[in-house]
C-alpha cells in the first residue's frame, strides 16, 4: 500500500485540476522551482510535475496538473481524496536560484501560474518587491488570484477577453510593469514555450535577467536517458538534472517547441485507447466520473502552446 496519500482535490476547469498528497519528508525538502516524477499505478507511465506548492507544517506537497494525455485524464478520474498514487520520486531539479534582487517581476501564464507562486513567495520571504503578472484565457479559468495577493507587492491579471483584470496578453502586462518600474532586476516566467519566448522576447531589449522553466520530454529524471535535453546558448543542457530553470534569453525555444511535438500522435494513439477500454469496462456517470464520456468531445490541449487552464 502507498503512503502517497491524495489528502484534498480542487478542479479548476475542465482541463485543470489540483492535487494535494501526504508526503511529510518531501515537504520538508521541498524548494522552489523543483518537481517530482509520479507514477498512477504500478502500470502506469512516470510523469514530471512541478511541485506547485508545499506545506512543511502539514507535511504535503501541491500539484497543479493540465489533461495534455492519457495518464493526466485517467489522474483526474481516478485520483480523488482518499485515493493514493502508486509512485513519486522527488524533489528534484536544481532549486530556482531565489537572488537577492530587491524588486523582482513573477509572471505566470495558464498553468504555469501554480509553479511561479512558490518563486514568488520566496522572493518575497527574501524581502524583495515581488509583483506578479498572471495570465489566463477568461476569467472562468483564474486561480489562486487571493494567495498571489497575499505574497505579492503588486497584481497584474491579464484575461485575453478582458473578462477579469486588464485585456492582454502576459506580454502586454510585462509592458505596464515594465513602464511602471524602472529598476526591476529580474523576471521569472514560467508557462507554454511560447509565452516564455515571449516573455523573453519582451525583456532582451531591456538587458534584465529572464529566468525561464523549461518543460520537455521526460523519462527518467536522472539524466540518463537524455530525452530532456534542451539547448541553451552554445550548449545541450539536461533539465532534469541542470534545470529546468534557465536563461530565457538563451534557451532555443523553436528547438524546445518541435521536441515537444514528437510523439504526439503516439499520445493522441494512446488516450484513444485508453477511452475505448475505459468506455468498455465503465458506464459514463455525471461529472469527473464520466470522465471517459468527456473525453470523446472534449480536445486535449497542445503541452507546446497556451490552452484553456494552463
Amino acid at each position: 500500500m502507498s503512503n502517497f496519500e491524495i489528502v484534498a482535490r480542487e478542479d479548476f476547469s475542465d482541463v485543470t485540476y489540483l492535487l494535494e498528497v501526504r508526503h511529510p519528508m518531501m515537504a520538508r525538502a521541498a524548494r522552489p522551482g523543483q518537481f517530482v516524477i509520479v507514477m498512477l499505478n504500478e502500470q502506469g507511465e512516470r510523469i514530471p510535475l512541478t511541485i506547485a506548492d508545499f506545506d512543511r507544517d502539514k507535511g504535503t506537497i501541491t500539484l497543479v496538473i493540465q489533461v495534455v494525455g492519457k495518464t493526466t485524464r485517467q489522474m483526474q478520474q481516478e485520483c480523488q481524496v482518499g485515493t493514493s498514487l502508486y509512485g513519486m520520486v522527488g524533489p528534484m531539479g536544481i532549486p530556482s536560484p531565489l537572488s537577492h534582487a530587491k524588486k523582482v517581476l513573477c509572471v505566470g501564464g495558464g498553468l504555469g501560474v501554480a509553479p511561479i507562486f512558490p518563486q514568488a513567495r520566496g522572493f518575497k520571504e527574501n524581502g524583495a518587491y515581488v509583483i506578479a503578472v498572471l495570465g489566463f484565457r477568461n476569467k472562468d479559468l483564474v486561480f489562486w488570484e487571493d494567495k498571489f495577493r497575499d505574497c505579492c507587492d503588486e497584481l497584474i491579471l491579464c484575461t485575453n477577453d478582458g473578462s477579469a483584470g486588464m485585456k492582454g496578453m502576459i506580454t502586454d502586462g510585462i509592458k505596464v510593469a515594465l513602464a511602471g518600474h524602472a529598476n526591476i532586476e529580474e523576471v521569472v516566467a514560467i508557462g507554454p514555450p511560447v509565452m516564455m519566448k515571449a516573455c523573453a522576447d519582451a525583456t532582451r531589449p531591456y538587458k534584465i535577467k529572464t529566468m525561464v522553466s523549461v518543460n520537455p520530454i521526460m523519462v527518467d529524471g536522472t539524466g540518463m536517458c537524455g530525452g530532456c535535453r534542451v539547448k541553451v546558448g552554445d550548449q545541450v543542457k539536461f533539465a532534469c538534472v541542470d534545470g529546468p530553470d534557465f536563461d530565457g534569453h538563451l534557451v532555443d525555444f523553436d528547438d524546445l517547441m518541435l521536441r515537444l511535438q514528437r510523439h504526439k500522435n503516439d499520445e493522441k494513439l494512446a488516450h484513444e485507447r485508453w477511452s475505448e477500454n475505459c468506455r468498455m469496462t465503465k458506464p459514463p456517470g455525471p461529472g469527473l466520473a464520466g470522465a471517459a464520456a468527456q473525453s470523446e468531445v472534449l480536445e486535449l490541449p497542445d503541452p507546446s502552446e497556451d490552452a484553456p487552464g494552463g
